[in-house]
């Protein structure tokens, strides 16, 4: 019995103690003291201890001290709202709220949205395919074959529980699943993300962003690709923007070339990012392999097509000066911040 009287005045004392100033501060005090494994719950608890003579008196100082505990927790009630009548009475409605901070699209979706947008208007549909693909529609279909010395050039993760499933190194394997399954005429794009085995830097990452586009019908020529791309560089990068063409070598493509713009960032003088040569290379293109249409069943004779490929980090980099692959995806808000209100 002294023991429990000896605790009751200790707490007393701790809660005369206490000093409560605001809201979160009340909260504790109630947890603490009132809660369901508070304090007051724990030594009521102690009834049981106390010897049978005694619990008629040990009730009611438990009892008066529950109170005690109610009533101060009770005049704290009232600094939980800080804002009285009268101050309600002097504050201006009419003044604006807090802000909210606005969140940003990140500008590799920005930069997609816009390619999109910009091949939609011509008349291609979007395209989507699965990241994890076979080997036949990421590589077979395009006409790159097991001992084909352009695998080389794409390190790839194989998935270990099959060797035939990979991590698709390039959206050409949507292109193939569309040649699979509607007949010309075709007009697609497909971004998405593609992966392959390199070392991470400034200039290279092991995953990145790819938009291709491809078009199958009768008649396509050499010309309609290049006034297709023209058309997009003018409305990604504006009007005064040169363009040139090189000739390339693709398995998939014959023939095939790699198209250049004029360097926005040190406007053609010559800088690291065009390498001093005052071009930057954006994409490549080509007429569509006859081997890749009739993998397909698609008449090579009747039907041509043109297809592109472009990175979109590295349009990116271009039109927003972005000159680290790394940046991209280490969701540095003082770097994402800068996007805010692009759309």
């Amino acid at each position: 019995m002294e023991s429990l009287i000896l605790k009751i005045q200790n707490y007393k004392q701790e809660i005369d103690a206490t000093i409560v100033s605001d809201a979160n501060a009340v909260e504790e005090f109630r947890i603490k003291w009132l809660g369901t494994k508070g304090i007051l719950k724990s030594i009521m608890g102690e009834m049981r201890n106390v010897a049978a003579e005694q619990k008629k008196e040990a009730g009611q100082m438990l009892n008066d001290f529950k109170l005690f505990v109610e009533e101060r927790f009770e005049s704290y009630q009232s600094i939980k709202s800080n804002i009285t009548q009268e101050n309600i009475n002097q504050i201006d409605w009419s003044l604006p709220g807090s802000p909210i901070p606005i969140g940003s699209r990140h500008p590799l979706s920005v930069v997609r949205n816009k390619i999109v947008s910009i091949f939609q208007r011509l008349g291609f549909a979007i395209a989507e395919g699965p990241e994890i693909e076979d080997d036949w529609h990421n590589f077979g279909a395009m006409n790159l074959p097991e001992d084909h010395p352009a695998r080389d050039m794409q390190d790839t993760f194989y998935i270990s529980q099959n060797p035939s499933w990979l991590l698709r190194t390039h959206t050409s394997s949507v292109q193939a699943r569309v040649m699979e399954n509607q007949k010309p005429p075709i007009r697609v794009i497909c971004p998405g993300r593609v992966y392959r085995n390199e070392t991470i830097s400034a200039r290279a990452h092991c995953f990145f962003h790819q938009v291709e586009g491809l078009y199958i019908d009768e008649n396509v020529s050499f010309a309609d690709l290049k006034q297709t791309l023209y058309f997009f560089v003018q409305e990604m990068f504006g009007k005064d923007v040169k363009v040139r063409f090189r000739p390339s070598y693709f398995p998939f493509t014959e023939p095939s070339a790699e198209m250049d713009i004029s360097c926005l960032i040190c406007e053609s003088k010559g800088c690291n990012v065009c390498k001093h040569t005052g071009w930057v290379e954006i994409l490549g293109s080509g007429m569509v392999h006859p081997k890749v249409l009739e993998n397909f069943g698609i008449d090579s004779n009747k039907y041509t097509g043109f297809a592109f490929g472009m990175g979109v980090e590295r349009i990116c980099q271009l039109k927003y000066q972005v000159n680290d692959l790394r940046l991209y995806s280490q969701n540095d808000v003082r770097f994402l911040k800068q996007f805010t209100g692009l759309v």
